[in-house]
């Protein structure tokens, strides 16, 4: 089992930044996979951003060169810069272990005002 919480949401105005954090528990040894998600209303929830084994890191095409995502032993972090209104969404952090079973956080609110 392992247990994800998120943190770093928050009001930004576009332009700006904010980095979430993700702190992962238990069986942290056996994640392969971290990644972040988001959701935003009425729409499906994407990959933002994926780190492999600890350094391979893949980006959603809308967030490439804006968003840099890292990984330090249970923690992963997603630092965002030049924010723009559409990147409003709910982040989810997850893991991925050896397994195959995929681990969710509850989520946290990002905003962009314009």
């Amino acid at each position: 089992q392992v247990q994800l919480v998120e943190s770093g949401g928050g009001l930004v105005q576009a332009g700006g930044s904010l980095r979430l954090s993700c702190a992962a528990s238990g069986s942290i040894f056996s994640i392969d996979v971290m990644a972040w998600y988001r959701q935003a209303p009425g729409k499906q929830r994407e990959l933002v951003a994926r780190i492999i084994s600890g350094y391979r890191t893949n980006y959603g095409d809308s967030v490439k060169g804006r968003f840099t995502i890292s990984r330090d032993k249970n923690t992963v972090a997603l630092q965002m810069n030049s924010l723009k209104p559409e990147d409003t969404a709910i982040y989810y952090c997850a893991a991925t272990v050896r397994a195959g079973t995929v681990y969710w956080g509850q989520g946290t609110q990002v905003t962009v005002s314009s």
